[in-house]
């Protein structure tokens, strides 16, 4: 993929995930589900590989907390799930396991360097497991859209992987 076609992908796919975040999101415990961001790294990590899908789960992020419209915790969970699900993807050439590194990295790791980073950065103290439970659902529904939105997309020819 030459350079002007990564960034523009990088580009609709940063503006999809900042868009949708405001329409697109459920309560889940003690924070806000956005399956959406959760899909499009799964979109990123198998289209693009791993240094564009974080690239790119930390600049909806960072969209996210500059608009009012998601808290930090957006960061740990969607850049380690980003680079799980195209590790994953990577290693294996499976959807499904780009969908499980996603649920992994997001809902689980990514919880668990929540809990210090909302501790550290938001002064809120929480147990050690308080953010797996809402971490998971969001990443695991988002997870299976994006494994989806592939799927069709392969079926479409409108990406070769």
């Amino acid at each position: 993929m030459n350079r002007t076609r990564l960034l523009t992908t990088m580009a609709v796919l940063i503006a999809m995930g900042t868009l949708t975040s405001q329409l697109v999101w459920f309560p889940a415990g003690i924070a806000r589900a956005y399956p959406v961001q959760h899909a499009i790294n799964i979109v990123a990590a198998v289209t693009l590989g791993p240094g564009p899908a974080v690239i790119i789960a930390f600049m909806i992020s960072l969209l996210r907390n500059l608009l009012g419209l998601g808290t930090l915790l957006a960061f740990p969970g969607s850049m380690i799930g980003a680079f799980l699900a195209a590790y994953f993807y990577r290693m294996s050439g499976k959807h499904a396991l780009a969908a499980l590194g996603e649920s992994i990295g997001s809902g689980f790791i990514g919880a668990l360097f929540a809990v210090p980073f909302a501790y550290i950065f938001m002064g809120n103290s929480v147990g050690a497991l308080a953010f797996v439970p809402p971490f998971i659902v969001s990443s695991t529904t988002g997870a299976i859209i994006g494994m989806f939105i592939v799927s069709r997309m392969k079926i479409k020819n409108i990406i070769r992987i």
